[in-house]
């Protein structure tokens, strides 16, 4: 490690050195810059998350030149997954194959990944000031200052360029918008460390129960016999008070008959813990003049499935990208980092409505009878449909583009399938006739019931859903017919 006891300049500071800051400074250095990296923790030092390396993530490890390391390749391999909804498998398959792509992913503790990461960016040249957090930027002439403490020190960091990578809290966000994330977009999530684990340890598990829908649980083999285990949901849809989200794991870990199965003999190691993630939303700047925002400090954050270990290091190699070519024309003006945005969009922005649309939908309690059985309707099709299961479990899973699912092949066959699993002819359902399909749909468990009785007891909710899925749904048909256009 790197400790320099003066204030500097750099080409580029790196504010957080996860992920993506790693990333970032690593390709940056790689270049020949300049790059200090900023982080307020010591390493190596933990990381609360789900662990999942998945296919993608795993390839930006090989553009590091560190994914075929002996320590990378004995990490725990997951290549198949089970999805239960209340202790009932509901579907049982392998990760998709994607050309290009390994067809598994790795359980790796944050504290071994970071610190992998963290020294593939300083075996590239980058630096690192630990234990200081940036507090505040200031313009200066012909720079950007990052302004940093270490306990009661105070260091001016000067450089062309900041890239902000420090994570759902990040300063380096909130100044370059004026203001925090909403806390609309925030997803919660507990985890717990568990030893003495049954079952495969190639095997994942995704847990779904009525009690905490729209949530979800997962159990992440580490290898040896250990896991991570979890649940997550949306923050504004977390219980008040009592019971917390930890009470809703526990209650997980009580109720699910699949997940005791392989938590029988098993020992907590450790204790539960928390953190926030900020889900993606076009409409917050990613990138300003002499800044650039990556991984979860943008809200890179899939708000579907959580993931976002990839995201965080696709963003910083495209940060890098743009902050190499800013260097060398001498521009960092917001208008010059605008190709960081753009990548952005082409990259994520369609698959991240679609997700969006799907997880707007859900936030409404009163209808998790339809919600629930359109799962069951989907796992349904997709045991009985290869393909079907790797197109959609490849977009699930962050590794199949929103588009290939978003066509006539996946929707009528999904329609065709809730028709057989409601007792309909598919010309009742309305294939032709878009109300009925949903008059259809809603009488599934008095759904319509449901919406009357909620638009009654909570107006006001009511309301807030119901635009929230008319944004969402106007985002995401803006991304098809945005899509539509450029292929087209």
């Amino acid at each position: 490690m790197v400790v320099i006891r003066q204030s500097l300049d750099a080409d580029v500071v790196v504010v957080g050195a996860g992920p993506g800051g790693a990333t970032a400074a690593f390709h940056l250095a790689r270049a020949g810059h300049q790059v200090l990296m900023l982080d307020s923790e010591r390493f190596p030092r933990d990381k609360v998350c789900g662990d999942f390396v998945g296919p993608l993530a795993l390839a930006e490890l090989d553009a590091l030149g560190i994914g075929a390391e002996p320590r990378v390749q004995t990490a725990n391999g997951i290549s198949r997954a089970t999805l239960y909804l209340d202790g009932r498998e509901l579907i049982r398959g392998v990760i998709p194959k994607v050309q290009g792509l390994v067809d598994y992913g790795r359980a790796i503790p944050r504290e071994r990944l970071d610190q992998w990461l963290l020294e593939a960016a300083l075996g590239a040249g980058a630096r690192l000031l630990e234990g200081h957090r940036v507090r505040d930027f200031a313009h200066d002439a012909d720079s950007l200052v990052a302004i940093a403490s270490d306990r009661d020190a105070i260091k001016r960091v000067r450089a062309r360029l900041v890239i902000g990578a420090d994570g759902s809290n990040s300063i380096t966000a909130r100044w370059l918008r004026g203001y925090g994330t909403p806390s609309y977009d925030r997803i919660v999530a507990v985890r717990a460390y568990y030893e003495g684990v049954a079952g495969p340890d190639d095997e994942a598990e995704l847990y779904f129960l009525n009690r905490s829908f729209p949530g979800y649980g997962w159990l992440f083999p580490t290898g040896d016999g250990g896991a991570n285990v979890g649940i997550g949901m949306v923050g504004e849809l977390v219980p008040p008070g009592k019971p917390d989200l930890k009470a809703l794991l526990q209650a997980m870990l009580d109720d699910d008959s699949a997940l005791r199965r392989r938590l029988a003999k098993a020992k907590l190691r450790g204790r539960v813990r928390g953190w926030p993630l900020n889900t993606y939303d076009h409409r917050l700047p990613t990138f300003g003049d002499r800044m650039l925002l990556v991984g979860d400090a943008a809200g890179l954050i899939n708000p579907l499935n959580g993931e976002g270990i990839q995201y965080a290091m696709q963003s910083g190699r495209w940060a890098a990208e743009t902050a190499i070519q800013a260097l060398e024309e001498g521009h960092w003006s917001r208008g010059a980092l605008g190709a960081y945005g753009k990548r952005l969009e082409a990259e994520l922005r369609l698959d991240m409505a679609l997700s969006a649309v799907i997880v707007q939908l859900i936030r409404n309690r009163s209808l998790n009878a339809i919600w629930l059985k359109a799962l069951e309707i989907i796992t349904a099709k997709a045991a009985r449909d290869p393909d079907y299961a790797a197109v959609t479990g490849g977009v699930l899973a962050g590794l199949v583009p929103a588009s290939h699912v978003i066509g006539p092949r996946v929707i009528l066959g999904t329609l065709l399938e809730a028709a057989q699993a409601l007792g309909l002819k598919p010309l009742k359902l309305g294939l032709g006739h878009p109300v009925r399909a949903v008059q259809g749909l809603l009488a599934l468990g008095s759904g319509g019931f449901g919406i009357a009785a909620q638009a009654i007891a909570h107006p006001r909710d009511t309301v807030d859903w119901v635009r929230g899925v008319a944004d969402s749904g106007t985002e995401l048909a803006g991304g098809v017919l945005r899509n539509w256009m450029t292929s087209g």
